[in-house]
């Protein structure tokens, strides 16, 4: 029987995955790996099952064809630890917008319900826009 996953153990499968650094990536090896952290070795079955974890993995396996596992290198230390910080606020700016916008779509999500608007009519496609008659 697949093991569920707690929420903390769905959060270091995918550090896992982000941080991968051999050139193949496999479902057995993410399994095998998982094992060290979360204590005894996830089916493959419970991992695709997760839709989180099923998509981070789909982009790291399309990364690592597309560019392969190549670090850049900077020139020295200073360029790195610049970059580094860089990236540490980007990424600080990010997670918050990240969290604005999560917390924008439970008040939407909230007020849908409040008001009988169906989860298939939020869904709806956009209209198609006709370009000749906007010219």
């Amino acid at each position: 029987m697949a093991k569920h996953l707690s929420k903390r153990d769905i959060e270091a499968v995918i550090n896992i995955i982000l941080g991968w650094k051999d050139d193949k990536l496999s479902w057995d090896g993410l399994c095998a790996s998982s094992a060290k952290v979360i204590g005894k070795i996830p089916t493959r079955q419970s991992l695709s099952a997760n839709k989180a974890i099923k998509e981070v993995f789909k982009a790291r396996k399309a990364g690592i064809k597309q560019k392969g596992n190549e670090l850049p290198k900077p020139g020295n230390l200073n360029i790195a630890a610049e970059r580094i910080a860089r990236l540490q606020n980007e990424n600080d700016m990010l997670k918050k917008k990240n969290a604005e916008l999560l917390e924008k779509f439970v008040i939407w999500q909230y007020n849908a319900y409040k008001h009988g608007v169906k989860e298939h009519e939020l869904n709806e496609s956009l209209p198609r826009i006709d370009r000749e008659r906007t010219e």
